[in-house]
């Protein structure tokens, strides 16, 4: 993160300004009455606008209507009624330049000492489906202009933009006699910038995807900080988590029951879990259970079944080494069954739409288990951005939302899948979308057998899934191997058979690929020679 700028002058507390005067104009009234009465117990005479000065005054507090500040009435459904030099003059006009004093005396401005704005509701009205007329009428225009015009002449003028922002002014008025110290001021200032940016940028992101537009000119993505981290992917790093006012679910918008505070790496594996098993959509629109568990980021186990006790159990088997000091996602309400035996493995973080109270006594006896409720799953076929930074740059691309059903498939081989291989071939495709290239995943009845990741040769990732195979099964005492009758499911084509034959040999006898190699015929010459039964996606899904 930057260092401070020794060019930038930071005002001292000493350089103390009066509050005299306020200006207050929000669409948050939540604590409006109380902080404008605490203003005037403090003598702050309080100038308001619209439905904010009939809510002041009807409380019985004495306020002055800006339209007795400018002579102008409010017009136009009230998108005119602070632009006027009456307000920007008490706002802009600084007060140690004499020539400044000097026209605020001739045209009879009276200087504003502290702002007190917060903007329409722009992106509460996008995130809850306003038609495009109604989001547009919530673009502020007035509210904008004022912060931006008060925190520019911070050295004068406090501005808030919430009502934590009044807190703290009321709290140095109460220390200093009435006054706000220049470094409360220039913090404000500071936030207030920051805040219009991101505001600004919903705006524009709104149009550009109203108007379906693929790459516009300025590209521009703001977030609101939710969390400061104790340090990001390792402990020399400076790290923080930051909502992006998106109605995604997931773990920005999660509620933390219990549990430590979470880390960088549990926030991006927490992440990764949960839009994994939001694959399978949710129980509560009758999906079957599933659970995923993710180390660094890769899932270690994923399974589907009757129950999310049998799902656990499954995903668990796939790998137990890995799972200890995981993250483990549900697709519908945690139960106290589920509950009592993920506990028995030493697991970070557990997400899920919701979690019964059954369960949730039981993590209680868990302190530092961190348990997450959502609400619901992310949609995966939703459009949205993801963002890369790169030296220099910042590569912006779709969101992987893309899926494959059982009549986009092509069955290139003699044999057709059955039913049953069909199923796990779906099952270990949407798998392989959250699996890092290169990617290879073994599905039997359900549930993964094997996984291979991140390998930088196709043919490496086949031989580590079977082996992590194996490993399960010397772990768990099995009589065979769960690969044995397995699917599998290759991210990006097979360059080569050879990749494909490591499949057969670890036990696969049906096998899903995007296909598009130009030994693509060698490929299927040698699915057939073993009897594989394999089907074209035409979709890849790297993921780097």
């Amino acid at each position: 993160m930057p260092k401070p700028n020794p060019q930038l002058p930071l005002f001292s507390k000493e350089r103390l300004t009066a509050v005299k005067r306020a200006l207050i104009s929000v669409s948050d009234k939540s604590r409006l009455i109380e902080q404008a009465r605490a203003l005037h117990e403090r003598k702050v005479e309080l100038i308001s606008t619209g439905g904010t000065y009939r809510s002041i005054a009807a409380a019985g507090i004495p306020v002055v209507d800006v339209s007795e500040v400018t002579n102008f009435p409010e017009m136009m459904d009230g998108r005119v009624k602070t632009l006027h030099p009456m307000v920007h003059g008490g706002l802009l006009g600084d007060r140690d330049i004499d020539s400044h004093n000097m026209s605020m005396q001739e045209h009879g401005i009276i200087p504003i000492d502290l702002l007190i704005v917060n903007l329409y509701p722009f992106e509460q009205t996008v995130n809850q489906g306003g038609s495009y007329e109604m989001c547009i009428e919530n673009i502020d225009i007035g509210g904008p202009a004022m912060i931006r015009a008060a925190a520019k002449n911070h050295a004068h003028v406090a501005v808030c933009t919430d009502s934590d922002d009044v807190e703290l002014v009321l709290a140095e008025m109460d220390a200093n006699q009435g006054k706000v110290s220049g470094g409360l001021k220039q913090r404000l200032a500071s936030k207030t910038y920051a805040q219009s940016a991101a505001y600004d940028s919903a705006i524009a992101n709104y149009f550009v995807e109203h108007l379906n537009e693929t790459n516009p000119i300025f590209k521009v993505q703001a977030g609101k900080l939710k969390q400061s981290l104790r340090y990001g992917e390792n402990p020399h790093q400076i790290a923080g988590f930051y909502s992006d006012g998106s109605a995604r679910p997931g773990v920005a918008s999660a509620t933390q029951l219990q549990g430590k505070e979470l880390s960088y790496n549990n926030i991006n594996d927490t992440d990764a879990a949960y839009e994994l098993v939001a694959e399978f959509g949710s129980v509560s629109e009758g999906a079957t259970p599933a659970v995923a568990i993710i180390k660094h980021a890769n899932p270690c186990g994923v399974s589907v079944a009757p129950t999310f006790l049998e799902a656990y159990k499954n995903a668990l088997a796939c790998d137990p080494v890995s799972a200890f000091g995981g993250i483990v996602a549900l697709n519908g309400s945690l139960d106290k069954d589920t509950a009592s035996h993920i506990l028995k493995v030493f697991t970070e973080v557990v997400i899920a739409p919701s979690a019964d109270p059954e369960a949730i006594e039981l993590f209680k006896k868990k302190k530092n288990v961190r348990l997450l409720i959502v609400g619901s799953l992310p949609d995966p076929r939703e459009p949205s951005l993801t963002y890369r930074n790169v030296g220099g740059g910042i590569l912006v691309q779709n969101r992987d939302n893309g899926h494959v059903s059982m009549t986009d498939l092509k069955v290139v081989t003699k044999r057709r899948p059955s039913t049953k291989e069909m199923s796990d071939l779906l099952m270990a495709w949407k798998v392989a979308k959250h699996v890092k290239s290169n990617a290879i995943i073994y599905v039997k009845d359900g549930s993964t057998a094997g996984i291979g990741a991140g390998q930088m040769s196709r043919i490496d990732s086949a031989r580590i899934a079977a082996r992590k195979a194996q490993d399960a099964k010397d772990t768990a005492g099995w009589d065979t191997l769960k690969t044995e009758g397995c699917a599998c499911a290759s991210d990006a084509f097979f360059p080569f058979a050879d990749g494909m034959l490591a499949a057969a040999a670890a036990g696969a006898t049906s096998i899903i690929q995007p296909g598009g190699s130009i030994r693509d015929d060698e490929v299927i010459a040698a699915a057939d020679e073993k009897g594989i039964a394999m089907v074209f996606t035409n979709m890849r899904h790297f993921r780097h």
